[in-house]
């Protein structure tokens, strides 16, 4: 664990985050595959914008996570302050 995330429990979306970024890892192969392949560009763009879209909705379910669970258990603990500050700046490095 970092330091920004000290508290230990458990996930309750980590299956469907591992899931997703199977099938994503999966999606970008096959994007690799197209361009070693020399497929039209156009269709290339249209997956990767695929893959984008995808990471950009685990990302959500990810950040929901965080707020429903450890932004929550940080303010029961008295620590809300330093987590919304550390999940402010996570935010703005995911948005840059």
């Amino acid at each position: 664990m970092n330091a920004a995330h000290e508290h230990a429990h458990t996930h309750p979306n980590k299956k469907k985050v591992v899931n997703r970024l199977a099938r994503i890892e999966g999606h970008v192969r096959s994007v690799k595959k197209m361009v070693d392949e020399d497929r039209d560009c156009s269709e290339v763009l249209i997956q990767i914008a695929a893959v984008r879209k995808a990471l950009d909705n685990t990302a959500k379910v990810i950040l929901k996570d965080h707020l429903e669970h450890c932004i929550l258990h940080a303010i029961e603990k008295g620590d809300g302050s330093k987590s919304l500050q550390d999940f402010e700046a996570a935010i703005d490095q995911y948005l840059r």
